[in-house]
């Protein structure tokens, strides 16, 4: 008699540290909103950066994030959905 065993499908519980860029409009008054939305999505928010300038349109904010590996293309297509990102990659 031989036995089978089956393991079921898991989804992977591993973090991945990665480096994020969201580039987006409306300047400092926009960053509270993104970083606690960031926050609430991805848990804690590393090594945060802002980089605002007088006269360009675009600012952009670079973090580091833990996700399991599986959820950080999802997460990015959330972030480019928030009213005030221009765009976000990898960094």
């Amino acid at each position: 008699m031989t036995a089978t065993f089956t393991v079921p499908a898991q989804r992977s519980t591993m973090l991945v540290r990665r480096r994020i860029t969201a580039y987006f409009l409306g300047g400092v008054e926009e960053i509270p909103g993104l970083v606690s939305a960031l926050a609430r999505r991805a848990g804690a928010v590393h090594e945060l950066s802002v980089d605002i300038r007088d006269g360009v349109r675009e600012s952009n904010l670079v973090c580091a994030v833990l996700l399991p590996g599986d959820e950080i293309d999802p997460m990015l297509d959330w972030l480019r959905e928030l009213p005030a990102v221009v765009s976000a990659e990898l960094a």
